[in-house]
């Protein structure tokens, strides 16, 4: 399998992170997306001194996770970022997470963040700066086709009971 997006960041399965079923637990599949999420901000100049010296930051306002393929303890993965669409104050981004020996889809997760002034505690435009290296970062991606799992719907397609 041929990876999709642009590789972010790579890590392992840590023990702490193994649940009842013996594989990683759902809320740590999101804690190495979120890590991901800050070395992509970390590229675009988002980082904890610029947040700290320019009321600068994010806020995430939507994600979800789509599980493909468990992955255990001491599995190394790879987390790719694909830039969907971003505004003057948007960024909406799907991230893929591989097995990175195996090559195949473990996970994904889209997220929708806002640009957030943190002394004002509202949604602000990018600065030029970081927004000059968001579109740098969407030009240099190369063509990538829209993820299947991006803007899906949960659903019982049958339902026994449905409100």
């Amino acid at each position: 399998m041929t990876m999709q997006g642009t590789e972010i960041m790579r890590g392992e399965v840590l023990p702490e992170w193994i649940d009842i079923n013996d594989h990683m637990n759902v809320a740590y599949y999101l804690l190495a997306f979120d890590q991901a999420v800050d070395v992509l901000w970390t590229r675009f100049g988002l980082t904890e001194d610029y947040i700290r010296t320019h009321s600068s930051s994010t806020i995430a306002v939507e994600s979800h996770v789509t599980w493909q393929r468990e992955i255990v303890e001491g599995t190394n993965f790879v987390v790719t970022s694909q830039l969907l669409a971003y505004d003057d104050k948007r960024i909406h981004q799907f991230q893929r997470m591989y097995h990175a020996d195996e090559g195949f889809l473990a996970a994904t997760c889209e997220w929708m963040n806002l640009h957030f002034d943190t002394e004002l505690r509202r949604v602000a435009p990018w600065p030029d700066n970081i927004r000059a290296r968001i579109r740098e970062f969407a030009d240099n991606q190369g063509e990538h086709d829209w993820p299947a799992e991006a803007g899906r719907r949960m659903q019982v397609r049958q339902p026994t009971f449905s409100i």
